[in-house]
């Protein structure tokens, strides 16, 4: 998923009390410490870009503490002996500048070994370049922009990778687009698209891909708009979805438009689905929308993760804690990104006799630890193919179905 640009002031967030030393703190408690042996334990952070509040937060904070709950575990079940794990959570309120701030207040702390997120396509653009400098790693659960794996020039079959410390557990909106305009044209028998993005790097990025497959499927695309994020009134595009006679609404961007969209769609009498990717798949969505939404759909990563048998304890925890936001779009994918990050350190310590290098050696050898990465996570298998992104390649459509999303196909698309 996800990209989008919000004028709001920069507010930071942080998990945990951080007093630590260039490879990490000791611990003054050694027998509070966890460690079997009694000895002191070091301290190793996990940083956390996303947003955190306004909007996107529901999703951002399924994010943060999805790691939370991965770092919880990690820590209980002792699985990097000598190494108590910690949160450094950072609020980018979805904003690329200060996801570019955030990254590079996280290189700077010399206890961060790694990083999770962003949220959205456009702040990881702006993050990237400042993680590969320093040779962290950073695993994005819910970025799919093609680029930011493949390149600019993806499309026309010309694949490079640009970050080498880049990963994603979440797989692209080259699949995701193409799973939404077969589900749309084939099994909705849908023939008349109308097509609008809000011109960010996910939402256009998307829009553009689905209309392209729509299209080769032999759909009409009745006519193409563009919103701005953060707009309200839309009544203008209302009437130009009204007057294009389309059977079926795609919308390219988050749920903080698209309910707004589709609830005025309805009240205008055009009584068409509005369909769109994981950046409006969102419980949030509904609550906004109302009976409005009922019938419209989303495509997301993966498949439900209430249908896993591996995720059954994160979803319990996560209830039983109390956290906020949504769990359900992002936050097994994250918890799968902060166990590979976990594991890698675990690789390094044991390559380097049971002791954790200088940070910055640390930080270098964990990109390829992560890349070897191969185990089963709780969202699926977790593994990179060579231009970091997720071989995990499930997706699912989900429709608003007595006001829930309901699963209503999963699968993979190589089309």
């Amino acid at each position: 998923m996800r990209h989008r640009s919000l004028l709001v002031l920069t507010a930071v967030l942080t998990t945990g009390a951080l007093t630590l030393t260039a490879c990490g703190s000791r611990d003054d408690d050694k027998k509070g410490s966890g460690d079997s042996t009694g000895s002191a334990k070091t301290t190793v952070v996990i940083g956390v870009d996303a947003p955190l509040t306004g909007q996107n937060s529901a999703t951002g904070l399924g994010i943060q503490y999805g790691v939370q709950i991965a770092v919880d575990d990690a820590n209980k079940n002792n699985l990097v002996p000598g190494v108590t794990f910690k949160v450094k959570a950072l609020d980018d309120k979805a904003l690329p500048a200060t996801g570019q701030q955030n990254a590079t207040a996280l290189v700077a702390d010399n206890t961060v070994i790694a990083a999770v997120g962003p949220l959205n396509s456009g702040v990881a653009q702006s993050m990237q370049q400042v993680f590969n400098t320093a040779n962290m790693v950073e695993i994005s659960p819910s970025n799919t922009n093609p680029t930011l794996t493949q390149g600019k020039d993806w499309n026309a079959g010309k694949k490079v990778r640009p970050f080498k410390t880049y990963f994603r557990t979440a797989t692209t909106d080259a699949l995701q687009g193409g799973f939404a305009a077969d589900y749309a044209y084939n099994t909705l028998k849908k023939k008349s698209a109308f097509v609008v993005d809000d011109k960010q790097t996910y939402g256009a990025g998307l829009a553009g891909i689905f209309k392209d497959k729509f299209g080769k499927l032999g759909g009409k695309i009745a006519g193409t708009d563009h919103v701005n994020t953060g707009d309200t009134d839309y009544s203008t595009l209302v009437t130009k979805i009204k007057n294009s006679k389309a059977d079926i609404l795609y919308y390219g961007g988050q749920y903080d438009e698209s309910e707004l969209i589709t609830k005025q769609l309805k009240a205008a009498g055009v009584n068409i689905p509005l369909m769109g990717g994981d950046g409006m798949f969102s419980d949030t969505y509904i609550k906004t929308a109302g009976k409005a939404s009922e019938g419209d759909l989303a495509t997301s990563v993966g498949v439900p993760v209430t249908t896993l048998a591996g995720a059954k304890d994160f979803i319990a925890t996560y209830k039983a804690k109390k956290y906020p936001g949504d769990y359900g779009t992002y936050g097994g994918y994250s918890y799968d990104a902060a166990t590979a990050i976990i594991k890698g350190v675990k690789t390094v310590m044991d390559a380097n006799g049971g002791k954790l290098p200088a940070m910055n050696d640390a930080r270098a050898k964990l990109v390829d630890a992560v890349q070897k990465a191969d185990f089963d996570g709780i969202a699926g298998h977790v593994s990179f193919d060579e231009f970091g992104d997720t071989t995990n390649k499930q997706l699912t459509v989900y429709q608003v179905k007595n006001g829930a999303w309901a699963a209503v196909k999963s699968g993979t698309y190589n089309g």
